[in-house]
């Protein structure tokens, strides 16, 4: 039995929370190119993205762990720890997420290294990956750099494999003529109007697997 009770359990989650915020606004402001926002994603747009996954996801892998929203969102959705692999190419934000999660796989590196990561880390390698939620700003990079994070990505994801990545644009991060290129299809799903900024929701997939329709909630 628990010891601590959920006020108390909700204020350390609330520290956990600051800490976080501030740890990522000081890592935006040594490099601001290098993350997307300045300020973490909100819960309400960890809710959209985690209403894109398949029905029973079983191993999962985020891009860009940041502050944790999403890794929290993903364990609190009833993906295990061990079922659940994080990268995160900045130092503080790495060891950040290693504290906050010691039953996640949580390793620091570059997602266009993907499918040498998780050959090192044996993770998945039995049934693949369900699906990969990417919080990496796919808007502010190159195509060649979108080519190699996507390519990495659906390298290691499973023939119905989805990749859910956000955006701040009005539309597809990914251009037309790269997911041609690729052999990828892109559905919009939910937004997040009260993310600071609001925060549309994309899944892609290949366009040989089955078919699937992006959940789109009311907006918020």
């Amino acid at each position: 039995m628990s010891l601590v009770g959920p006020p108390m359990r909700d204020r350390f989650a609330k520290a956990d929370r600051v800490a976080g915020n501030w740890t990522f606004f000081r890592q935006w402001l040594k490099n601001p190119l290098a993350i997307a926002a300045l300020s973490p994603s909100s819960r309400i747009l960890a809710r959209e993205m985690i209403n894109q996954l398949p029905e029973h996801a079983g191993r999962v892998i985020e891009l860009g762990g940041g502050t944790g929203v999403f890794t929290r969102a993903l364990l609190e959705r009833g993906v295990a720890p061990g079922n659940l692999l994080v990268v995160e190419l900045n130092p503080e934000l790495h060891r950040l997420l290693r504290e906050q999660f010691p039953g996640v796989k949580v390793i620091r590196g570059d997602a266009r290294e993907l499918q040498a990561i998780i050959e090192r880390e044996e993770f998945g390698k039995d049934h693949g990956v369900d699906a990969i939620l990417s919080g990496l700003g796919l808007l502010s990079m190159s195509r060649s750099t979108q080519r190699s994070i996507l390519s990495a990505a659906f390298s290691v994801l499973s023939a119905n494999g989805r990749f859910i990545q956000f955006t701040y644009g009005p539309s597809s991060p990914v251009s037309r003529e790269l997911l041609n290129e690729l052999g990828l299809h892109a559905v919009r799903g939910g937004v997040a109007w009260r993310n600071v900024p609001p925060a549309a929701v994309y899944v892609f997939t290949r366009k040989s697997s089955t078919p699937i329709r992006a959940v789109r909630k009311h907006p918020r």
